[in-house]
């Protein structure tokens, strides 16, 4: 009796419990001519329609901020001097791109 009783939790537990995927925010910026160009999304390929994409100068002040289009872009108009723009999804690292990388 006890053993069946194991086995029926057992079963419950295996039925009840649910796998958790981690997903991780990233970002790819380019530029072309004076517009730069960001894809921001998740890992397991979901969209960060809405999320706010920012661009910083290296004071870490704040130049503009975008929310993400219905395509997960955003487009900024190429600042003077250095920069960095930082995809913050709210739940995992943030993810930044330097101006030297674009």
């Amino acid at each position: 009796m006890k053993a069946r009783r194991y086995l029926i939790g057992a079963a419950m537990a295996l039925l009840c419990s649910s796998t958790t995927y981690a997903h991780y925010p990233m970002m790819v910026c380019s530029a072309k001519e004076q517009l730069i160009r960001c894809n921001v999304g998740f890992s397991d390929g979901s969209k960060a329609v809405g999320k706010p994409v920012k661009l910083y100068d290296y004071d870490e002040n704040l130049i503009v901020k975008k929310k993400a289009d219905k395509f997960s872009r955003a487009e900024f108009v190429m600042p003077e001097g250095e920069f960095y723009i930082q995809f913050d999804s709210g739940h995992e690292f943030p993810v930044e791109v330097d101006y030297g990388e674009l």
